[in-house]
């Protein structure tokens, strides 16, 4: 969901901004390069951003929000959130209303949030078993490897930090792509 549906990235900037710390190095994924700090800091600033009550209010990426719904509403696509967002209840509960408002309250038949940070290697096996062929989109290479070897098509959402991927995954650069990818529309191709 985060850096593929959600901007997580711009509001967990603004977080820490908000929090003390600046930004030193954007297009990484670790937070530890980021913002130059030990590994266990980092990710316990994550896991604090994550349960805070700012999970609730992250704003859609780029045009995630239009083509989400026009999936849904029109297409009657449904939607598996996987997360690795936090096991704290309030915080999955914030997640659930922050997708719902954005995308319409029946959009996602399932919000699936592990551990903060945690692989999503056994849920993209059980979910790859379950739906072979479905897409996987996803920012993080690794994860979206995971899911392509476990039966999913997978579409790597371009960010920064991912522009050297070189593996099997088709690469986007936003939902316009996906949805004319998905209905068939070949008015605009995805990417390498």
């Amino acid at each position: 969901m985060d850096g593929c549906a959600l901007d997580w990235e711009y509001s967990f900037t603004v977080w820490m901004d908000v929090h003390g710390h600046e930004l030193q190095d954007k297009d990484v994924y670790s937070v530890a390069v980021q913002y130059r700090m030990a590994h266990p800091k980092a990710k316990a600033v994550v896991r604090t951003f994550n349960e805070s009550a700012a999970i609730g209010f992250l704003p859609p990426l780029r045009d995630a929000q239009y083509y989400i719904k026009l999936l849904h509403e029109k297409h009657q696509y449904k939607f598996i959130a996987i997360t690795s967002l936090s096991l704290d209840p309030h915080a999955q509960k914030l997640r659930e209303r922050n997708l719902a408002k954005l995308f319409g309250p029946n959009t996602f038949d399932e919000v699936i949030c592990l551990d903060c940070g945690a692989d999503k290697d056994e849920t993209l096996a059980e979910y790859g078993a379950r739906y072979p062929g479905h897409i996987w989109v996803e920012d993080k290479p690794q994860n979206v490897d995971v899911g392509i070897a476990c039966g999913l098509t997978g579409l790597l959402m371009e960010h920064g930090h991912n522009l050297d991927y070189a593996g099997p995954a088709k690469v986007v650069k936003n939902w316009e792509q996906i949805y004319n990818h998905v209905t068939g529309n070949s008015k605009a191709s995805v990417g390498r």
